[in-house]
């Protein structure tokens, strides 16, 4: 397995500059009983961009960095996050992904960031990039409005394998800015997740970026979360240099890979999940794809592009006049 990125000891150094600049970064941090750590980012603590920036940075295991500024979208220009890797198998599918479903009580929490490159969640993933970490430290993001539970904690410290003074878990609400400046900041994951499903070997991929809007804030769980969605689905564009010998293979797996492709696209998101129960699961999984994707072929010299941005479905969901 290629271990010769630590995830979790690179996030681990992000981490203490969060730690050591919480008034900075608008964070606060406490110790569990157990003696992990535990950061909020936006639930009783009031976070910002700088923290959603340092925590998509976290969550991509040190392996990538992040910018905010301003972008155009049509006529729109719109605080964007922008994201880049030179490791984004790892940095994306081997940290960021939101992939380890966290059984607490009778609810599900699901993690994020490096302390999955330890506990192989999901597994399937981590044999198919030959990727563990080795690490006597790991970093979670969780994307919730409460504090992680002692039950938790003990799960993820137990999966790990790692002591609990050892653990950092660092939470934020999606309806806070932290929280929807780093979930809008999975763009390049979102597009790699889609590629991958679609028959792309994400080894193929040898450079990422990518930029989406952070929506207009609120404080409705729902409404947020929706946002989030929407501005990936319909705002995101994510672009990919990558080394392949088939392009006629290459175009197809591109053709299907925007959110465009999915059978419900066009609706608000907060619509889209309504209309499915608010079940996740019910909903065509086609459309949990950037709006546009842009493929670099090194081995053909051509670049290749499929998707649109939508302008209109963000206004509609930013409610913007």
């Amino acid at each position: 397995m290629n271990n010769t990125l630590s995830v979790n000891r690179m996030a681990w150094k992000l981490a203490e500059n969060l730690l050591d600049n919480q008034d900075f970064y608008g964070v606060k941090a406490s110790k569990a009983s157990s003696g992990a750590t535990v950061v909020d980012a936006g639930l009783n603590a009031p976070g910002g961009f700088q923290a959603g920036r340092i925590i998509t940075e976290i969550c991509m295991g040190g392996c990538g960095k992040a910018h905010i500024g301003f972008k155009n979208y049509g006529d729109l220009k719109l605080p964007s996050i922008t994201v880049y890797t030179d490791q984004p198998a790892i940095a994306a599918l081997g940290s960021q992904f939101a992939g380890w479903r966290i059984k607490e009580g009778d609810s599900v929490a699901i993690g994020s960031g490096p302390a999955r490159a330890l506990a192989l969640k999901p597994k399937e993933i981590y044999q198919e990039l030959a990727y563990k970490d080795e690490s006597d430290r790991a970093v979670l993001v969780l994307e919730t409005g409460k504090p992680p539970s002692n039950e938790l904690i003990e799960k993820v410290v137990n999966a790990c394998q790692i002591s609990p003074e050892n653990l950092l878990v660092i939470f934020a609400p999606t309806a806070s800015i932290a929280g929807s400046t780093q979930v809008t900041g999975r763009i390049v994951e979102t597009g790699l997740h889609k590629l991958r499903t679609l028959g792309l070997n994400p080894h193929a991929v040898r450079y990422a970026l990518g930029y989406a809007p952070i929506p207009p804030l609120c404080r409705k769980f729902e409404v947020a979360m929706a946002r989030t969605n929407d501005a990936i689905l319909y705002g995101g564009t994510a672009y990919y240099t990558v080394e392949y010998d088939d392009e006629a293979e290459l175009m197809k797996i591109l053709a299907q890979a925007p959110s465009k492709a999915a059978k419900n696209y066009g609706k608000p998101f907060l619509q889209i999940f309504k209309e499915a129960d608010r079940d996740f699961y019910k909903i065509d999984p086609n459309l949990f794809a950037p709006a546009v994707l842009i493929i670099n072929n090194v081995k053909t010299a051509r670049t290749l592009r499929a998707g649109q941005i939508n302008i209109e479905a963000l206004k509609e969901s930013f409610s913007l006049s």
